[in-house]
């Protein structure tokens, strides 16, 4: 069997590997410690921000984020409907309602318009949301200059789940930094990695310490274990953030490595008929965390699905777009405005190997395997 060739592996050096061995022998094991501190310092500096707070996970932010701003049950949050589920669990740990909001095909994220219509259509009745949270996909954000705009008209509170997204740019900003808070992760297959993590960012001191505190389990200034609300145990390791302040320092490199592997990609099928990939929109720098492609059922006979079994027997790892939350059995009964983009890029959506420390060699293998593929008629990859 050949070499194992993942969609978004680690990409581990040195620099963490002395950090890490650093903490250890420090003996911070337990969470917080001095390289929390000094990770949540440099993430901050790195994206110009006033304050970051490092998380247990990208969904403990999300949690914490919709907690901050007041988000409890019967609060209605809009929200995308094509990303990972953790972004509408999180606003149902809150206890509140997600309405799910269509993509634009011009960046496959959040539609500023139909955001702006079903803002109106609440207006109306009174019953506006308690926040807008808007998932960057696959490396990209939304359209941050108009929906910041339309939240602002409209009084909302803004999360931006920048979980895909950490080394993007719209408009000349960072990716996280548009919204009144931003949440980062860093799983194990994100552009930067702490095995496993996340961090909060906010202009805001009293979001920060709000957030401090209840992700420490609420303990109040005591000498004695002293609670008056229901807290979390969401901080991070000390010795996962010595990890992050690696890897920190290498993102720019880890993104335009990714965004090398997308123009590969691009390269090598700019002669295939049927095949599209994720638009960039002009105001916005994708990290292309994963290479999308979208194959046209009219010019090729394989689906997606057919794409990745194939690729899967010659040991390469693919997976389709993410399927929307109005489609999920879990969230399919709750509202949904549009929703016909976000299916149709389900259907038709793949993302290919796309991490940092993928060689050519990795590369061409994909590009082989995907043109044999959709080469090779639908009936004859059944069978």
């Amino acid at each position: 069997m050949a070499e194992r060739i993942f969609l978004s592996p680690p990409h581990m050096g040195p620099r963490e590997r002395r950090l890490l061995l650093e903490a250890f022998d420090s003996n911070w094991i337990a969470p917080l410690g001095p390289h929390v501190d000094k990770f949540e310092q440099e993430f901050a500096a790195k994206l110009g921000v006033e304050h970051a707070v490092a998380l247990s996970s990208g969904t403990a932010a999300l949690h914490l984020a919709l907690l901050a701003l007041g988000v409890g049950p019967g609060d209605r949050v809009l929200t995308s409907t094509l990303t990972f589920v953790a972004s509408a669990n999180a606003i149902r740990y809150a206890g509140a309602e997600p309405i799910f909001i269509d993509s634009e095909a011009e960046s496959w994220n959040l539609d500023p318009g139909l955001l702006e219509a079903e803002l109106k259509r609440l207006a109306n009745i009174a019953r506006l949301p308690k926040a807008v949270l808007v998932v960057d996909i696959f490396g990209q954000t939304a359209n941050w200059t108009a929906i910041a705009a339309i939240c602002q008209k409209y009084g909302v509170a803004t999360i931006e789940d920048a979980a895909e997204s950490l080394g993007a740019m719209h408009a000349g900003r960072p990716a996280g930094t548009w919204a009144d808070i931003g949440c980062f992760s860093f799983n194990g297959n994100k552009i930067i990695t702490t095995s496993g993590g996340g961090m909060l960012v906010t202009e805001s001191a009293e979001i920060a310490a709000r957030v401090r505190s209840l992700a420490t389990q609420a303990r109040r200034p005591a000498l004695h274990y002293e609670h008056d609300e229901v807290g979390y145990n969401y901080r991070l390791s000390n010795l996962l953030a010595a990890v992050g302040r690696g890897q920190l320092v290498k993102l720019e490199h880890r993104v335009n490595r990714r965004r090398d592997n997308f123009e590969f990609y691009r390269d090598q099928f700019a002669g295939v008929d049927g095949i599209a990939f994720m638009p960039e929109p002009p105001a916005s720098r994708s990290t292309r965390w994963l290479t999308c492609i979208t194959l046209n059922p009219r010019q090729i006979a394989a689906t997606p699905q057919q794409v990745c079994e194939s690729l899967a027997k010659k040991n390469i790892e693919a997976r389709p777009v993410w399927k929307p939350m109005h489609l999920q059995p879990i969230y399919c009964d709750y509202r949904v405005v549009g929703g016909g983009v976000s299916a149709k890029l389900f259907a038709t959506g793949l993302c290919l190997p796309s991490g940092s420390n993928l060689l050519r060699v990795h590369l061409n293998r994909v590009v082989k395997v995907v043109k044999q593929s959709i080469e090779t008629p639908a009936r004859r990859l059944a069978a």
